[in-house]
């Protein structure tokens, strides 16, 4: 007969060995909110991202971040979309146009953007990019990345409507990318990017009712995309929130001012997103941090 084993015997009680977790590079994926004048505050963040060494996979934007990030994404500077965004005036970018649709047309876009850019196609641009802008009839945001020209879908995702007039895409009608999702951080996420970071910038408050249509307009906005918030930030890693205290919507006079408070959230920010590239991540699918 056999041996019989042992019962009381001692054991490798040893566990065993684990596979290593795979170390997964992150993508981070920048998407950047409207807000106009006060989009300057973008080109602080970027300055800091490209200051500090941060690689960026993807930038995205809607309305005023739109331009930013198709600037950025082309391969100009921070500092040098910064100093464009200084200098730029309303009349840069929109003429008084009166009209059944709204009050000014956006066709001077097109020639800013020239001058700004580096390049004009989606699919030239070195760094991917996704633009947002939202159908006036289903109400949907309308996604445009990977190929075809940059120029309509910003002017469309800049189209805040009742001030310009909506911008035709085919048989669609497009206006402002905000109206439909304040912050393109899904779209990002839809490119590739593993992490992503959203840069919100929110209204200054409202201390008095508003005094014309337009400011009328303007916060029943700001108050409906208040009720989506959580949409964008279910789809966010990170959100950086400059500081831009009160500097209204046109404020192009106080562009020193939004780049420094965009660079100084971001450079906040920073042992945060730094810490993504020392964790090992569980695979793409686990590679979200609340």
């Amino acid at each position: 007969m056999g041996r019989r084993r042992d019962p009381y015997a001692a054991r490798d009680l040893t566990p065993l060995r684990q596979p290593p977790a795979a170390v997964v590079e992150p993508r981070i994926g920048l998407a950047l909110g409207g807000g106009f004048a006060r989009g300057i505050a973008h080109a602080g963040v970027l300055r800091a991202f490209e200051r500090q060494g941060i690689p960026l996979h993807c930038i995205t934007g809607v309305s005023a971040g739109s331009i930013v990030a198709a600037a950025y994404a082309s391969g100009a500077k921070a500092d040098d979309i910064a100093r464009v965004a200084a200098c730029m005036r309303f009349r840069d970018v929109a003429r008084w146009s009166l009209g059944r649709m709204g009050f000014m047309g956006s066709e001077r876009m097109k020639r800013f953007l020239e001058g700004l850019l580096k390049t004009y196609r989606f699919e030239d641009m070195p760094l991917p990019l996704g633009v947002v802008a939202t159908d006036l009839c289903t109400g949907d945001p309308v996604s445009f990345r990977d190929t075809g020209d940059v120029f309509l879908p910003i002017r469309a995702s800049c189209s805040y409507p009742g001030l310009f007039q909506p911008v035709h895409a085919g048989d669609r009608l497009l206006v402002d990318g905000a109206m439909s999702i304040e912050i393109p951080a899904l779209l990002a996420r839809e490119l590739g990017a593993t992490h992503v970071v959203s840069v919100w910038l929110p209204p200054p408050p409202c201390r008095r009712p508003p005094a014309d249509v337009f400011q009328v307009i303007r916060r029943c906005f700001q108050i409906m995309q208040g009720r989506s918030e959580s949409g964008w930030r279910d789809e966010s890693d990170l959100v950086i929130t400059p500081d831009l205290k009160a500097v209204e919507w046109n404020g192009f006079e106080a562009g020193p001012e939004l780049v420094n408070a965009g660079e100084e959230a971001a450079l906040a920010a920073l042992p945060t997103i730094q810490s993504w590239f020392s964790a090992p991540v569980l695979g793409a699918a686990t590679a979200r941090f609340a």
